[in-house]
């Protein structure tokens, strides 16, 4: 909007209207404001001395801004705010908003130097005849005290604003002052895109952009005349004129706006008339801040703003990262693929969505290659609601890395026999064949047994006969058939205890310990090694996060190479300068011939192994691998499996903290389940899904392995 009159008047203008108001404000203001000392004795050289020597810098810090937390597809996950503020230019307003807000608050605005001698001088006459107390503050000097009130809130010092009808000569003189000097800094087209961008409109609307949205869903730019003027009248007082809660008082409010504005001559009777006969027609939506207000992923989005809370680089201590997040305006593109999360939502909502027993099912996804997490759903919500299960716990993600508000993540879960395919990757490496035969009829291994170690003690045994030792019970295999000599590969891809014990029975233990860290897998509770030397996590009895087991998978997936889990691609602040974001990084982890070893047979799992049940017909479609598990109490059951270019792991069982539940003589959607096998709930999820969303990304042939290790022998 061009300013009326010429930059000589201009600058006259305020030159003389400084000295002016330099001269009177001393008495004037003390009238203005507290009109009982009017007659008080205050020399006017006294008052124009003090008021020069009050201090003339403001800084002028962008306002508090929204965070957004996106996908990679450029769709909203959440927003954060501390105040719910958008900020945009002035001409990404509406020409109304612009003129309603002048007409109403500072007619005088573009003539004026920041303070309005004429409105002081109005003012002060109307107190003095009728008693009032009518205010002259000009857009300027309002302007200046939004900035210094979100000074104090970005500093976490709220208390400290001293509200409008609290304010003492003082605050006010220093306010002209500071006025004055904006004046001289900015145009006031800046001052008004300031001013429009910082006012408060309503508890969930900061500046003009998030008010469109909130009262009207639409943009400041597409404001109508009559939107407009609405809230430009809101500003006066946005409870007392809160349209959503009086409207008669906001109807009238705005049609004083609109006087005003075509008393101005900014609008034509035509177009008053028209926007007087509308009503409210408000459109809300309403503010939605945080995960728990999440529009998809709220455990996802929990994981991320973790991931920026606990980084330094957004803070030097959690009091300024949260500040970072929930004020910085931050834009945070994440590597969330909404198409998967939304397959990954519906699945584990049609496997448990709601079960009065609550019983946790889950997906995680994540790319062989570049360790993007693309999907991160579970069958709870985040907060309270009729017929779901609730929970703040994230089922997919180590304790660590969802701890805050002194909630964990549940800290993974036992893996069961999702753990065998990395004795296998051992096997291989120490250069034996998928189709040598072992001795799975062997279920005692006593403590005296001569495990092989070159690192340790292996701790642990299984015989019947020393239960009084400490020993555990003899070895059990699922099917009874199974206690008998037999090849690597179909010992593997049928799942059979027996045969990986007596694999492991052959092989260094150090070794296996070496193939297990270097493929990511650790505890989910305290982040510790998985001591391959404890016997019992041949058979996965240590609990591990469903994210971290998918990234071990997909490490198969990516002849053998290994990449850090990500969430967090690029992150831009307010000013649109980069901060630091999360990068691929991946090293080589299993010998690339050993890793398509493993493929071949965990192929088969779903051909002919214990996958088959699942009947999945992803499988037909693209080259897909996957390994079943189940704990000893069947409390909780996996399918992790992967094409080349998605790797997921699928979980159902007891998610509650403790996990102490057996998931045996259970209910789920309405069927009874005698005892919960990895193929019965978590199987299908997964295959489902898989079928879905695979030919999304790559799903290639897996290279096969060298003839050397499916040569019979």
């Amino acid at each position: 909007m061009a300013r009326p009159g010429s930059k000589l008047g201009s600058a006259l203008r305020r030159f003389s209207g400084y000295f002016a108001v330099s001269a009177i404000c001393g008495v004037l203001a003390a009238s203005l404001l507290v009109p009982a000392i009017a007659g008080a004795a205050v020399a006017l050289r006294e008052s124009t001395t003090m008021f020069n020597n009050l201090p003339a810098e403001l800084r002028v810090d962008t306002p508090s801004q929204s965070t957004k937390v996106l996908t990679a597809d450029g769709k909203t996950i959440a927003t954060f705010y501390a105040e719910n503020r958008v900020r945009v230019s002035l001409d990404q307003m509406s020409p109304y908003i612009k003129d309603a807000i002048v007409a109403i608050e500072d007619r005088r605005f573009y003539e004026h130097g920041g303070i309005d001698a004429q409105g002081i001088l109005r003012a002060l006459a109307s107190n003095l005849s009728n008693g009032g107390r009518q205010g002259a503050s000009t857009l300027t000097q309002q302007y200046v005290t939004n900035v210094l009130n979100e000074s104090l809130m970005s500093a976490d010092k709220g208390d400290r604003i001293v509200l409008n009808g609290q304010k003492s000569v003082a605050d006010k003189l220093r306010e002209m002052r500071l006025a004055i000097e904006l004046e001289k800094k900015y145009t006031k087209d800046q001052i008004l895109e300031g001013y429009l961008n910082i006012v408060f409109f309503s508890r969930d609307a900061y500046g003009i952009e998030a008010a469109s949205r909130h009262f009207f869903s639409t943009t400041a730019r597409n404001l109508t005349l009559p939107q407009a003027a609405l809230l430009a009248g809101l500003v006066k007082s946005p409870s007392f004129y809160n349209p959503a809660v009086y409207p008669d008082n906001a109807i009238q409010r705005r049609n004083h706006v609109l006087d005003a504005m075509l008393s101005l001559g900014r609008i034509s009777p035509a177009e008053h008339a028209a926007a007087a006969a509308t009503g409210v027609e408000l459109d809300m939506t309403p503010g939605r801040q945080g995960c728990a207000g999440a529009d998809m992923a709220p455990y996802f989005c929990d994981y991320v703003s973790h991931l920026i809370l606990n980084n330094p680089a957004y803070g030097v201590d959690l009091a300024a990262r949260v500040r970072t997040l929930y004020r910085g305006g931050l834009t945070i593109t994440t590597t969330l693929d909404s198409r998967l999360q939304l397959a990954a939502q519906t699945q584990v909502d049609a496997t448990a969505g709601a079960n009065p027993d609550k019983w946790g099912a889950s997906l995680v996804s994540i790319g062989p290659g570049t360790g993007k997490i693309l999907a991160m759903a579970q069958n709870t919500v985040f907060l309270p609601e009729d017929g779901k299960f609730d929970t703040q716990l994230n089922f997919n993600v180590d304790s660590k890395d969802a701890k805050g508000n002194d909630l964990n993540g549940a800290g993974g879960f036992q893996p069961g026999s999702t753990m065998k395919p990395f004795t296998l990757a051992e096997w291989l490496r120490e250069g034996k064949s998928l189709t040598e035969t072992v001795d799975a009829s062997r279920r005692s291994y006593p403590l005296n047994f001569r495990w092989k170690s070159s690192c340790g003690k292996v701790l642990g045994a299984y015989s019947t006969m020393e239960r009084s030792l400490g020993a555990a019970d003899d070895l059990q295999n699922n099917d009874a058939g199974y206690y008998r000599r037999m090849p690597v590969d179909y010992g593997l891809y049928n799942s059979i205890n027996t045969a990986t014990f007596a694999e492991a029975a052959q092989l260094d233990f150090c070794g296996i310990q070496r193939t297990v860290d270097a493929a990511g897998l650790h505890s989910g509770l305290d982040n510790a090694q998985v001591n391959m030397h404890q016997l019992g996590n041949l058979l996965g009895a240590i609990g591990v996060a469903p994210l971290v087991l998918a990234n071990a998978f997909a490490t198969f997936a990516n002849d053998g190479q290994y990449c850090t889990p990500i969430a967090i691609a690029d992150v831009t602040d307010a000013a649109g300068n980069k901060l630091p974001a999360e990068t691929r990084s991946c090293r080589d982890a299993i010998q690339p011939n050993v890793a398509r070893g493993v493929n071949s047979v965990l192929q088969d799992v779903l051909k002919r192994g214990s996958g088959v049940y699942i009947k999945p017909k992803v499988q037909s479609r693209f080259p897909v691998a996957a390994k079943t598990g189940t704990s000893n109490t069947n409390g909780a059951t996996w399918v992790v499996g992967y094409t080349s270019g998605i790797a997921t792991a699928s979980f159902f069982g007891d998610a509650l903290e403790g996990q102490k539940r057996p998931g045996q003589n259970i209910t789920v959607n309405g069927k009874f389940y005698k005892s919960i096998d990895g193929y019965m709930l978590a199987g299908p999820q997964w295959a489902n899904y898989m079928l879905e969303v695979a030919g999304l990304y790559p799903a290639a042939e897996f290279p096969p392995p060298p003839e050397s290790m499916t040569r019979k022998r």
